[in-house]
C-alpha cells in the first residue's frame, strides 16, 4: 500500500465517541443568548484555550463563502460583537451582504454553538472605547496594517509599525476604517456530542412575531 493510501486510511479512521454530556430541550433556556451565557461560563470555568475564538463566515458579491477565526469581544441579549478593519476582506463582504454565520467549537466540552443573522456596525463611541482599551502595540498594529492588502515583505510591515509608533506616541487615535460589528441572530443552534454520532442538537429560530422557538434536530 502506498504512503498516500496509508495516510488517507489513517485520516478516515480518526474518530472520537463523545460522552462528556447530553442536552435536551428542557435543559435549555427559552432565550438562546441566556443559554449561550451558561455554556460560555462553563467553557471559561473549564479553562478552554481561547473560548472567545469563533469562526466568522461571510460571502462575496458572487455568493462565494470565506471564513476565518476572529475573537468575540462582547455578547449580550442583542447579539455577538467583534472588531476588525472595515477595509479587510470580511469588511468588504459584509458591506455587500450584511449577513453572516458564527461558530464556536469548544472541543474539550464536545460542544458547538452556531449563530446566523444580520450584521450591523457598532457605534463610533463604542468603537473608541474599545480601541482605547487595547494594548498599545495592538493599537499600533491596527494603524500600520492595511488588512487583507498585499505587501512586498515582512520588513516593510515592521517598518510601517515603527513609523506608526513614532508618529502616534502612546495615545494613538482609532483609524476611521477600524471598528466593530454586531451579529443580531435569528437562528442559534447548540450541539452536544454524543455516543454513536447520535449528537444532541437544539435549534432556536426567531418567528415572525419576534419570539424564539426551539426544536430538536436529528444529528
Amino acid at each position: 500500500m502506498s504512503d498516500q493510501n496509508t495516510k488517507a486510511l489513517s485520516i478516515a479512521d480518526l474518530r472520537t465517541d463523545y460522552s462528556h454530556a447530553n442536552l435536551s430541550r428542557s435543559d435549555t433556556d427559552p432565550d438562546p443568548m441566556a443559554q449561550f451565557g451558561k455554556w460560555w461560563e462553563e467553557a471559561v470555568q473549564a479553562k478552554i484555550p481561547e473560548p472567545n475564538a469563533m469562526s466568522l463566515a461571510t460571502v462575496n458579491a458572487e455568493g462565494k463563502p470565506s471564513s476565518r477565526i476572529v475573537l468575540v469581544k462582547k455578547f449580550d441579549a442583542g447579539g455577538i460583537t467583534w472588531f476588525t478593519n472595515y477595509a479587510s476582506r470580511k469588511g468588504e463582504e459584509l458591506a455587500l451582504n450584511p449577513h453572516a454565520a458564527l461558530l464556536f467549537h469548544w472541543v474539550e466540552l464536545e460542544r458547538q454553538v452556531r449563530f446566523e443573522g444580520k450584521v450591523v456596525l457598532v457605534s463610533e463611541a463604542d468603537n473608541d472605547v474599545y480601541f482605547a482599551s487595547r494594548p498599545l502595540r495592538s493599537q499600533l498594529g491596527a494603524i500600520a496594517s492595511d488588512q487583507s492588502q498585499p505587501i512586498a515583505n515582512r520588513a516593510l510591515l515592521e517598518t510601517r509599525f515603527l513609523e506608526a509608533e513614532k508618529k502616534c506616541g502612546e495615545h494613538p487615535q482609532r483609524p476611521k476604517n477600524w471598528g466593530g460589528y454586531k451579529l443580531i441572530p435569528d437562528t442559534v443552534e447548540f450541539w452536544q456530542g454524543r455516543r454513536s454520532r447520535l449528537h444532541d442538537r437544539i435549534v432556536y429560530r426567531l418567528d415572525e412575531y419576534g419570539v424564539w422557538q426551539r426544536e430538536r434536530l436529528q444529528p
